[in-house]
C-alpha cells in the first residue's frame, strides 16, 4: 500500500469519484442492512462506507493511509473509522456480518491471504463482496506519453505464484483460493464522465500509475506530459467532461 502514502486529498480530488461506480452494485450484492455490522476494508476517503451507511448498514471503515482518514474525517465526521490494512486487520474472528474492499485486492501483496483474512474478520454467515478492475483507460495515459515522447514504466506485477487472471473468472477462482465459498462474479462496465481538473489532479497528485510516472519525470518532460495531455483532453471533451469507460469485477460470496 505504499504507493498510496500521502494521496489522499489528490486521490479524494480525482479517482474517489471513479471507484464510487461500483457503490450502488455492492450495496445491491449485500442484501438487507438492518443495522447490523459491516467492515469496509481499505476505506480510503470513506465514499463507500458512508453510502453503506446511509443504506442501513454499521459501518466501521478501516484505512491504512492517514491522509486517506483525514480526508474522510472531514467528509464523513460520524463515520467510524480505524487504522488498519490487510493481511492483519485489527478486529476478532467473525467481528462482522458483511466485509467489503473496494478495488483493494489489485493492490495487497498476496490477495490469497488477503481474501482469507476478509474471511476470518466475517461471521459465518455474513456476506463478504469485493472489485477489482479488468479494464481501465489506460489508453489515455498511454496516449498521453506517445504523443510526448515518453515511454511509461512497466506496471509492476505481482510474482506468479501470488498473481491470478484479472478476469471475471480469474477472480473468483483467486477468492475461492483465497476460501471463499459460493462465490459469484459479474462484470460492470460504466463510463466515468471526468473533468479536465479531476484528470490532471490524478496525475500531478501521483495518484495510480500514471501519477506515478508523471512525478518521476524531469521538469522538461512533465511540460511535454502536461502539453500532450492539454491536447488529448481538447480532442475528447464533450461538455467539459471526458468519458472514459471502465469494467470491473464485482464479487460476492461467503466465508469457509
Amino acid at each position: 500500500m505504499r504507493e498510496w502514502a500521502g494521496k489522499g486529498e489528490a486521490y479524494a480530488a480525482s479517482y474517489a469519484a471513479l471507484c464510487a461506480g461500483t457503490h450502488d452494485a455492492l450495496v445491491a450484492r449485500l442484501g438487507p442492512a438492518r443495522e447490523r455490522r459491516l467492515l469496509d476494508v481499505g476505506s480510503g476517503t470513506g465514499a463507500l462506507a458512508a453510502h453503506l451507511s446511509a443504506a442501513g448498514w454499521n459501518v466501521t471503515g478501516c484505512e491504512p493511509e492517514e491522509t486517506m482518514r483525514v480526508v474522510a474525517g472531514r467528509q464523513h465526521p460520524t463515520l467510524a473509522l480505524v487504522e488498519g490494512a490487510l493481511p492483519a486487520l485489527p478486529f476478532a474472528n467473525a467481528e462482522f456480518d458483511a466485509v467489503t474492499a473496494n478495488f483493494v485486492l489489485n493492490h495487497v501483496d498476496d490477495p490469497r491471504v488477503a481474501a482469507r483474512e476478509m474471511a476470518r474478520v466475517a461471521a459465518p454467515d455474513a456476506v463478504l463482496a469485493t472489485t477489482i478492475w479488468i479494464v481501465s483507460p489506460s489508453w489515455f495515459w498511454l496516449s498521453v506519453c506517445e504523443r510526448a515522447g515518453l515511454t511509461p514504466a512497466a506496471g509492476n506485477r505481482l510474482p506468479p505464484e501470488r498473481d491470478f487472471e484479472r478476469t471475471a473468472s480469474g477472480f473468483g477462482r483467486m477468492l475461492s483460493e483465497g476460501g471463499w465459498h459460493r462465490i459469484k462474479v459479474a462484470e460492470l462496465t460504466w463510463s466515468w464522465r471526468a473533468t479536465i481538473d479531476q484528470l490532471w489532479a490524478s496525475a500531478e497528485g501521483g495518484v495510480a500509475s500514471a501519477g506515478a510516472f508523471y512525478q518521476s519525470l524531469i521538469v522538461a518532460d512533465r511540460v511535454q506530459f502536461r502539453r500532450a495531455f492539454d491536447q488529448l483532453c481538447a480532442e475528447h471533451v464533450v461538455d467539459e467532461a471526458v468519458a472514459l469507460e471502465h469494467t470491473a469485477a464485482v464479487a460476492v460470496g461467503r466465508p469457509g
